[in-house]
């Protein structure tokens, strides 16, 4: 089922504001009129941001189509202006004029019919990925106002997992916001010299004890007291290292997740290895796509967005650069990355 943007907004709108109106209900200082405020302030903002959300992100890629298309129009009126003025049959220019303008508008449909099927499957990506939390966190809510309420133990229980649920719904908003002004540049790269070793060891401590706990070893394979300067965004690139080992963990069963580095005399390329189940050829070409999953039923259970390597990909772009992947299948998953080296940090410069 595919839900408009206005249905999704209102969906979350109420779902929010009901959470919201349930717990400060739990206050006995809050009174009947502060929580009809309350209520009605999350439904107003609530839905406000998240109907321009996905409004905006659906009309953005429209524009963009629609900006390839004019380019199409104009370079073929400009082939059929060359074609007539070396023919002085008028007859003849007439029949290449109805045909290329034919050929035009055929070209012109058969874009508007791609775009028409690239909005329904966004919508019904966005819509399946939104409505996952929402009807898990409704159905805790309405388990509570049935009655469950009054058992406080089951009350904070199911409290706890709607707010789970809101966080996970928090957590896709913010990937679709992020993705969104990365690719219409309202995010601008802030570029300076960083130490990348630095910067993959506090990416390592973040996720030290996930792998601990599925029994995963990870490591930083270099010596940690070298430093490795590039010219990249500290933030930016601590997103794509994060994505990328986080995807590692939570797909690797057992063995390990490393972060390697090629130092070379231009580019650092950075590997994230890991040895779990590999990816099978076919997917490879659309793994950095939005929403798209290799098993949805397995990727949802482990979490995720769907946008996380999509994020990696525009930032990688950001940086000149583009993120690598050869994986085999039982045996593990390799992605890399290059970024410029900084040139205070090159060999020539250390020699001299």
């Amino acid at each position: 089922m595919v839900y408009s943007a206005r249905t999704l907004a209102l969906l979350l709108a109420v779902s929010i504001a009901i959470v919201t109106t349930l717990f400060l209900s739990l206050i006995e200082s809050v009174g009947r009129d502060a929580l009809v405020v309350a209520a009605v302030i999350s439904f107003s903002a609530t839905y406000l941001l998240s109907f321009v959300v996905l409004e905006f992100l659906v009309f953005r890629e429209i524009n963009k189509i629609y900006k390839m298309m004019d380019k199409l129009r104009k370079k073929e009126l400009a082939n059929i202006s060359k074609e007539k003025s070396g023919n002085f049959n008028p007859l003849q220019n007439i029949n290449d004029e109805i045909y290329s303008f034919a050929t035009l508008k055929q070209k012109e449909i058969d874009e508007l019919k791609k775009l028409e099927a690239f909005r329904k499957e966004f919508i019904a990506d966005v819509s399946h990925e939104l409505k996952t939390p929402i009807f898990a966190a409704q159905g805790f809510v309405h388990t509570l106002l049935d009655g469950a309420v009054n058992d406080k133990n089951v009350r904070t229980k199911f409290l706890k997992k709607a707010a789970k649920s809101l966080d996970g719904l928090d957590i896709l908003v913010q990937d679709l916001l992020t993705l969104s002004q990365i690719e219409t540049g309202d995010i601008k790269m802030r570029f300076e010299h960083i130490d990348l070793n630095k910067l993959c060891l506090e990416v390592i401590e973040q996720f030290e004890d996930k792998a601990e706990k599925k029994g995963l070893k990870l490591k930083l394979l270099t010596d940690h007291h070298q430093k490795i300067s590039v010219y990249a965004d500290w933030q930016r690139i601590t997103q794509v290292i994060t994505n990328l080992v986080s995807n590692a963990i939570n797909y690797t069963n057992q063995g390990e997740v490393t972060i390697t580095f090629d130092v070379g005399k231009k580019n650092v390329t950075t590997f994230i290895s890991d040895t779990g189940d590999g990816i099978e050829p076919q997917h490879l070409t659309r793994i950095f796509e939005r929403f798209y999953r290799i098993d949805k039923s397995r990727s949802r259970e482990k979490g995720g967005t769907g946008l996380g390597l999509a994020i990696v990909k525009h930032i990688l772009e950001g940086h000149s650069s583009k993120a690598e992947v050869q994986s085999s299948l039982g045996k593990g998953s390799v992605f890399s990355f290059k970024l410029q080296r900084s040139k205070s940090d090159s060999p020539e410069l250390n020699e001299a």
